[in-house]
């Protein structure tokens, strides 16, 4: 079993600045990649940003220069740093993980639950 936990949301006014948190616990031998997506009210789930197997990170146009993906030294805990937030970064936030459970195993993906980031102008 692999649980990806998503904190940090909020109301924050326009300009502001929030960082959210994804945990993953369980059965982890190794993170492949990380992401984070963002679903508004009546929109598809789109990606922000990630970190792919390669390393090389990449970001949503939308985004570019004001956010941030990173994990920590633990390694089962990454972040989104967002800076200069605009009305229309409001939206659930999700982060996903590609989580091998052996040295031998594929990765697969999983999903938190979402965390509400609204911001005001």
């Amino acid at each position: 079993q692999v649980q990806l936990v998503e904190s940090g949301g909020g109301l924050v006014q326009a300009g502001g600045s929030l960082r959210l948190s994804c945990t993953a616990s369980g059965s982890i031998f190794s993170i492949h990649a990380r992401g984070w997506y963002r679903q508004a009210p009546g929109k598809e789930r789109e990606l922000v940003a990630a970190i792919p197997y390669s390393g090389k990170v990449n970001y949503a146009d939308s985004v570019k220069g004001r956010f941030t993906i990173s994990r920590d030294n633990a390694e089962n805990t990454f972040y989104l740093q967002m800076t200069s937030l605009k009305p229309e970064d409001t939206g659930v936030y999700y982060c996903n993980a590609e989580v091998a459970k052996s040295y031998s195993d594929y990765s697969y993906t999983y999903w938190g639950q979402g965390t509400q980031v609204t911001v005001s102008s």
